[in-house]
């Protein structure tokens, strides 16, 4: 049985309570602290029995953790990130990595320059299915991977804004909240993104963000994606509604990713496959067969997967590196929709390529 590894959870919102709570349920996993802000979350927390803190600092002087997972609001990752890499501990920071770009820039540096392992959690690569579509890609029996198309519609009742109204201001809109999510399997799946051509609509409740924005982004090797992304269009094309990752979202049959080769094609996440028989030809009966994947938690893979970077048994799957690269992408998506170009991606000018036909 490898030793056990003794893990913080900085921040006890809804994530996090989970993080805790798959800790305590791992016997390779020690839950060794929390940290938590609100008064009324620690009181929470004290439920659990292990020490319950106010800030990181606080924390950091009176126990040493093998790893620490932050999952607190996004502005808080740099400081937070930063001073656990300090201190020497590994971290597994929530998604998306940083606000900017620039701050995961510094983050990713810190970490490299310290040799301290830094993880984002990009969950969904550990997600059976998702691993599943990976190998059917890498294996060439899609053939050449030609175009994505990806779906991540769905309706946040007015209440999600009411109780946070920090939701409804400018920047806070689906394109930074929701489509990191996507646009890192997108890259996952298809490599880099060179350029993104984007457009965008106002948000129809009056709120100061967008909620709607479709957006092509082009490929360095070859490969297009079309990707859209709303908060306020009913559907059950997203993936929370059809992955059944979490079960606080009601389950569909549907599929809100396909992905179209040169020999066939593959829709995500139910998994199936189509090819023509004989070869491609659209004369020719076309048939799908089901894959079947994995279906652990892929929150509880990603934690495994993080005690084994910790011990030296394996390289992080989703570097901070990683992370840095999505949020340029969605950078650069918010970018194009606001000012009518198509952006590179990786420029943290954002330099347009093009203007957007009118």
């Amino acid at each position: 049985m490898p030793q056990t590894i003794a893990i913080a959870v900085v921040g006890y919102g809804l994530i996090g309570r989970r993080h805790a709570a798959i800790i305590q349920q791992l016997p390779e996993l020690e839950l060794c602290a929390v940290v938590e802000a609100s008064p009324e979350a620690r009181q929470d927390a004290a439920a659990l029995g292990v020490p319950v803190y106010e800030d990181l600092e606080a924390m950091l002087a009176e126990v040493t953790p093998q790893g620490a997972v932050v999952a607190t609001p996004t502005p808080g990752h740099p400081a937070q990130c930063l001073t656990l890499i300090g201190a020497g501990v590994p971290t597994l920071v929530e998604k998306p990595i940083a606000v900017t770009s620039i701050e995961a820039a510094n983050i990713t540096a810190a970490a490299r320059q310290a040799d301290v392992p830094l993880l984002v959690g990009h969950h969904r690569r550990y997600n059976g299915m998702v691993r599943a579509a990976k190998q059917v890609i890498d294996s060439g029996a899609i053939g050449e991977l030609r175009a994505v198309q990806s779906t991540c519609w769905f309706y946040k009742p007015d209440y999600y804004f009411d109780v946070a109204p920090w939701r409804t201001k400018h920047g806070a809109g689906p394109i930074s909240v929701n489509l990191v999510h996507d646009v890192d399997l997108l890259r996952y799946f298809c490599g880099e993104v060179e350029s993104v051509q984007a457009v965008s609509a106002p948000s129809r409740r009056g709120f100061e963000n967008e909620d709607l924005a479709m957006a092509i982004l082009r490929f360095a090797g070859g490969a297009i994606a079309t990707i859209s992304v709303s908060d306020s269009i009913v559907a059950p094309w997203s993936w929370e509604m059809t992955s059944r990752e979490n079960p606080a979202y009601p389950a569909t049959q549907e599929s809100c990713y396909l992905i179209g080769g040169s020999q066939g094609g593959l829709s995500l996440p139910d998994l199936r496959l189509w090819q023509h028989e004989g070869g491609p030809d659209w004369w020719s009966p076309i048939n799908a067969q089901s894959l079947t994947a994995d279906t652990q938690d892929p929150l509880v893979t990603q934690l495994l997967h993080f005690a084994k970077v910790i011990r030296g048994e394996e390289a992080p799957l989703v570097t901070g590196l990683e992370g840095l690269r999505s949020l340029e992408v969605v950078e650069a998506v918010a970018q194009s929709a606001e000012r009518g170009v198509e952006v590179s991606v990786g420029n943290q000018n954002n330099t347009p390529v093009r203007q957007v036909s009118a």
